[in-house]
């Protein structure tokens, strides 16, 4: 077992946290107004723009994979953008899939926003616009410090899928050892060449980090009730 374990390469592993670092830490800056418009407002394209928010959630991922490789493609306006300006290329490396995950993981840290944000006493936030707060304002000194469950569970939810994706980190960034190929592509290539005991591992050790994660979410919101 610990010859097994020494034979363990850890840099899939490294570049899926990495990954899913930067991807919840991009989504949150990105989600915090979108899900406080989405909570305030009674515009009627709030249900068009919550439908395309939580699209990721119905689309099959080659789906989604497939619409985002073709956007960030050599050919593509994004794509050709990119390359000419900053000598990037958005396909099969990193930058790829840190585009990719925030549209794939973006619904898993606005809904747990948002529902926060509305569970809030509306009384409170009137308060604060009378006694002169802007919406900025009450948005980081009432709204936030009272939804600190919903922000949890936004981070680490949305962390912990990012580090699980497969479908389409594996369209968009392909597999290329150090740059893009992620725990859930190397369990996927285990498999695909017979090599059971790695798959194992790898397996065992997604599903004991997802659980800890898990776990650590039901007990921060059990103590917040308390």
């Amino acid at each position: 077992m610990i010859e097994l374990l020494k034979n363990i390469e850890f840099e899939p592993f490294i570049i899926s946290f990495k990954l899913a670092g930067i991807t919840t830490l991009i989504l949150f800056f990105i989600s915090l107004p979108l899900s406080w418009y989405l909570s305030q407002s009674k515009s009627k394209i709030k249900p068009f723009l919550e439908a395309i928010t939580a699209l990721p959630l119905v689309l099959p991922p080659s789906v989604l994979g497939f619409y985002i490789l073709w956007a960030l493609s050599y050919n593509s306006p994004i794509g050709i953008f990119f390359e000419e300006n900053f000598g990037i290329k958005l396909v099969f490396n990193f930058y790829g899939l840190v585009i990719a995950s925030c549209f794939y993981s973006l619904p898993f840290m606005v809904q747990p926003m948002q529902s926060g944000l509305e569970s809030l006493n509306k009384n409170m936030l009137e308060a604060s616009y009378i006694s002169g707060k802007s919406k900025i304002q009450t948005l980081f000194r009432v709204a936030l410090p009272n939804i600190k469950p919903s922000l949890i569970t936004a981070i680490i939810v949305t962390f912990a899928h990012t580090v699980g994706e497969f479908g389409v980190v594996l369209m968009v960034g392909g597999s290329i050892p150090g740059e893009t190929k992620v725990a859930s592509v190397a369990i996927y290539e285990f498999v695909e060449v017979m090599d059971y005991t790695n798959a194992h591992i790898y397996s065992v050790i997604m599903i004991v980090l997802s659980f800890l994660t898990l776990l650590g979410v039901y007990i921060f919101n059990g103590k917040q009730k308390n």
